[in-house]
């Protein structure tokens, strides 16, 4: 049974000045569902997930927790009465309180009783592999640790919603695949709502239930991971989800799911994910994983190597072609530095948009 808050934000609008940092975002999350806004900084996440703390006051629109109103006009539930949990990116742990007592500091926030505290924090702090170092304080703890601890303080009291603030941004990599994996486990254990915000998707694509992107205050996009990635719905979408560049061309034909696109001599077949027609100037957006050097298939370019970069499974190529650059080129060998070959564009992997205006 999913103890998570169902979650709906109907036509959120705050303004900061001049600034719309929400501009009327509405947001729907399932009771137990694990949802990442995915988005550049200043686009509003931020501001969204401290609108749910309660920590901000929307200037105008609603937020419902299953079907109590937690926010309109001038009523602001207090953030205690939200049943939440917020991990910070900075850790935000009370210097002089033991990792213990920092643990223990929300259960009495939250009032619990005084007689199962101990066994709370010592399953909170075993849970995140930290039961060693309750009597620790902060400034003993590794910054990994340290985050350990905020992530053991968020969950001792099992809330029905979890909210993430950038968790792992001041981690190094190692490190966030590892406490991401944690994070992601224990949000689905104890059956909470999560709201996870993030300028990284590759962070976004291995946590999320659901993605929404987000640009200029609200959202542009949300739906299944793998439906964002192969079938983005704006240009903004695509670009902020990977590319490995993009080709100018016109529209030669067009089907209901693809097209081709003539770059001069040369053709390219793409997918396309909104209205095009034949004669239109687009950007093809070619997908890291539509590179490849093997010697079949469509969409065959020459080009120049430029720059080669190991990365453990093999390496990454950038190319000069004469339709543009691309980066990200993957082959188990590497090729020489200006040395001429041919690339290979999955057409399942190129989406096609309408030329941007400048």
């Amino acid at each position: 049974m999913n103890l998570g808050h169902q979650i709906r934000i109907l036509e959120a609008r705050k303004n900061y000045g001049a600034l719309a940092a929400l501009n009327g975002l509405s947001l729907d999350i399932k009771a137990g569902e694990f949802t990442v806004l995915l988005g550049p900084s200043g686009s509003g996440k931020s501001t969204l997930i401290r609108s749910l703390a309660g920590i901000e006051k929307l200037d105008s629109g609603s937020i419902y927790f299953g079907d109590h109103e937690v926010s309109r006009g001038p009523l602001n539930v207090a953030p205690e009465k939200r049943d939440l949990a917020m991990v910070f990116q900075d850790y935000a742990l009370w210097p002089h309180l033991t990792a213990s007592e920092n643990v223990g500091y929300a259960l009495k926030r939250r009032r619990f009783p005084s007689d199962k505290y101990s066994q709370l924090i010592i399953e909170a702090l075993s849970r995140v592999g930290l039961e060693s170092k309750g009597e620790n304080y902060p400034h003993q703890l590794s910054g990994g640790e340290q985050q350990r601890v905020a992530l053991a303080r968020a969950i001792v009291a099992k809330p029905a919603l979890l909210l993430f603030d950038e968790p792992l941004s001041n981690l190094d990599a190692d490190l966030r695949e590892r406490l991401r994996i944690e994070i992601s486990t224990l949000t689905r254990e104890i059956g909470a709502s999560a709201l996870y915000i993030t300028h990284d998707q590759s962070e976004a694509f291995a946590l999320a239930d659901q993605i929404g992107v987000i640009n200029k205050g609200s959202i542009e996009q949300i739906a299944a991971p793998e439906v964002i990635y192969d079938r983005p719905a704006t240009r903004f979408v695509a670009n902020f989800t990977g590319t490995a560049g993009k080709f100018t061309g016109v529209v030669k034909s067009i089907s209901k799911k693809n097209c081709t696109v003539s770059l001069g001599k040369d053709l390219i077949k793409a997918r396309h994910t909104v209205p095009l027609e034949v004669g239109q100037e687009v950007d093809v957006l070619v997908r890291p994983a539509a590179t490849s050097f093997t010697i079949e298939g469509q969409n065959r370019i020459s080009s120049v190597i430029t720059d080669i970069a190991y990365r453990g499974r093999g390496y990454e190529h950038a190319i000069d072609t004469k339709y543009g650059s691309l980066t990200g080129v993957f082959d188990t060998i590497s090729h020489q530095r200006g040395s001429t070959t041919e690339v290979t564009i999955d057409p399942d992997k190129c989406i096609a948009f309408p030329l941007e205006k400048k």
